[in-house]
């Protein structure tokens, strides 16, 4: 029969998230414990109250981390004659010393004890682990099983807590813990079985997880839960069945369990359970909770519900910058701008300071807007939290100034920036290039590979775009073939549409489709479009209309093919062409995309 305290453990939840809980020192000793031990010391009524005394405050020393009162007690009960004998006590003080983090002298303290029970091995492993020591922990537990002593389950979860979050301490270490777990006859006890496979999942093992899951035959909520978060990390598509099969074997959910499922739902975009979820969460009492609020807020706005993702996020009740920040991406992934900073200005107005990835959310915003005096005031608040924000936000502030066609904005963000990554260079490369500064772009890059910094495949596609803007030829193809001779990068099909438009601008039709001829794959649907628009622009029916085929080979159904083909028709007057290409549409049953002119 396990001791009932034991049942105070804390969910799987907190051990998952870093925070080991295991019952308090005290439980392990008791009266009975305690007359058992041989001390060689009469105890009489008076000791007995000041060993209780001075266990008392110790357990308040490890509550409080006064590390500075059980250095004290210590040295009272040195000069105590015949108090420093007692097992008991040496346990409570070890137990103080590690808690407390000094766990260089616990384990002094723990090496000059003359007799060492369980309790005493168990508090020091305990004691490291908590403390970030885990392949100590772990050594101390290999010393224990050698001196001969027999771990308990407090000590086995120790052990396994230590497997858990060391990488260097390889799984080979838990499964001879588990396997010693068995021997001695503790297999069948459910927190035990909680830690391995806590330790499995952490370590990837989700296979594994799920024999050992399945083994077992008394699981608790914390088992389901473990699971659910196994399978949320490693195997979403796992998570209905799971959670159906919870909810059919009588398993009432917790907390943990409704924010799982529904954060599985949400990558999965079944909004169907969903909103079954939903119903049972209403009927748990949990729906108030914040961590079970923003999954729930999540797997609407996931599922682009953004009327119901409000809904939810209004019956939250108290909601922090994390729960804020995911509603306004929400409404930005939904493709309502204005709404995600209507949000953030609420959030404002609510007494939230915003952290980095607000800023980031609310900067896309302004850009997918094109709200120059918006992004502005961001940059402002940007300017207020200093050190705090990284270089994510100012990418952010670059690619919005560049939409917003202030280059001289971009570029006071960026003289500005500490620290610039290969983003930072690339977005202000191609907000030149887009802002009708081809010669400028091409000095950035230049700047970018002066300073040391790697182009990586998009910043190549904005050089040749600006290339393309700019009709420099030369210096395109100097680019282009410089991508795989000096950085290994090996040109994409983005790269040659690049440079078809480049040459199709100039005139040069021949050339551009010889290039796409060339290419060591087989070229897709945008280099053949490209070649098409060029065709077009320069009158060239022959070339336009090998284009067509060759794009409609890719994709039979896409309407640009027919309508940029129609419109090389309509440039040169053919009518009758215009008229096929009608024909062939509707015979194709290809619809035109409403609010595209034809000409």
């Amino acid at each position: 029969m396990l001791p009932s305290k034991l049942k105070k453990l804390k969910t799987l939840y907190e051990i998952l998230n870093g925070i080991h809980n295991e019952p308090s020192f005290s439980k392990f000793t008791t009266k009975n414990y305690r007359a058992s031990v041989t001390t060689g010391v009469i105890w009489d009524k008076n000791q007995e109250e000041e060993e209780s005394k001075y266990s008392n405050i110790l357990r308040q020393c490890v509550e409080t981390s006064r590390l500075d009162n059980a250095q004290a007690i210590h040295a009272k009960l040195l000069k105590t004659s015949g108090s420093m004998t007692s097992l008991y006590l040496h346990n409570h003080l070890l137990n103080a010393y590690v808690k407390c983090g000094d766990t260089a002298n616990g384990l002094k303290l723990f090496d000059e004890m003359t007799q060492r029970n369980v309790v005493s091995w168990t508090a020091l492993i305990a004691g490291f682990v908590q403390k970030g020591f885990p392949i100590e922990a772990f050594s101390l537990f290999t010393r224990m099983h050698r001196s001969g002593m027999k771990p308990n389950e407090f000590t086995f979860v120790s052990a396994l807590h230590a497997c858990s979050f060391e990488d260097r301490l390889s799984l080979t270490n838990a499964y001879q813990v588990y396997g010693l777990i068995t021997r001695l006859g503790f297999d069948s006890n459910v927190y035990l079985v909680n830690a391995i496979l806590t330790t499995l999942i952490r370590h990837g093992r989700l296979g594994e997880a799920l024999k050992v899951f399945e083994r077992c035959s008394n699981k608790d909520i914390v088992t389901w839960n473990a699971m659910l978060g196994g399978c949320m990390q490693f195997c979403c598509s796992q998570v209905p069945r799971l959670w159906y099969r919870m909810i059919h074997e009588g398993v009432v959910p917790d907390n943990f369990s409704f924010a799982s499922v529904l954060t599985g739902l949400a990558e999965l975009f079944v909004l169907d359970l969903g909103v079954q979820v939903h119903t049972q969460l209403v009927k748990s009492g949990h729906g108030s909770e914040m961590c079970v609020g923003n999954s729930l807020v999540d797997m609407y706005l996931k599922n682009r519900s953004l009327v119901e993702g409000f809904k939810a996020f209004e019956e939250i009740c108290f909601k922090d910058v994390c729960s804020w920040t995911q509603m306004a991406a929400g409404c930005l992934n939904c493709d309502e701008p204005i709404e995600a900073l209507r949000v953030i200005g609420e959030m404002r107005r609510a007494g939230v300071m915003p952290n980095k990835f607000t800023l980031a959310t609310a900067i896309n915003a302004c850009a997918n807007t094109a709200s120059f005096r918006e992004g502005e005031k961001v940059h402002g608040l940007r300017i207020k939290l200093g050190d705090d924000i990284d270089v994510c936000v100012d990418n952010a502030l670059l690619d919005m100034y560049a939409k917003c066609g202030c280059m001289d904005g971009a570029f006071m963000v960026f003289q500005s920036m500490g620290e610039r990554t290969t983003v930072s260079w690339t977005t202000m490369i191609m907000g030149y290039a887009q802002n009708g500064h081809p010669r400028k772009a091409l000095e950035i890059f230049h700047q970018m590979k002066e300073e040391g910094a790697e182009p990586n495949y998009i910043t190549f596609i904005c050089v040749l775009y600006a290339c393309s803007q700019g009709g420099l030829i030369n210096e395109g193809w100097k680019y282009f073939t410089s991508m795989s001779d000096n950085y290994g990068i090996l040109p994409g099909e983005d790269h040659y549409a690049c440079m078809v438009n480049l040459l199709g601008r100039a005139g040069r039709i021949r050339e551009a489709e010889e290039l796409i001829l060339s290419m060591p794959f087989q070229p897709g649907l945008l280099v053949w479009q490209t070649l098409l628009g060029a065709s077009r622009l320069y009158g060239d029916m022959e070339t336009a209309k090998r284009a067509a085929e060759r794009a409609l080979q890719v994709n039979k159904v896409d309407p640009s093919i027919y309508v940029l083909l129609s419109n090389t028709f309509a440039g040169l007057q053919n009518w009758d062409g215009v008229g096929t290409v009608r024909e062939l549409m509707q015979s194709r049953d290809v619809n035109k995309v409403p609010g595209s002119s034809w000409f």
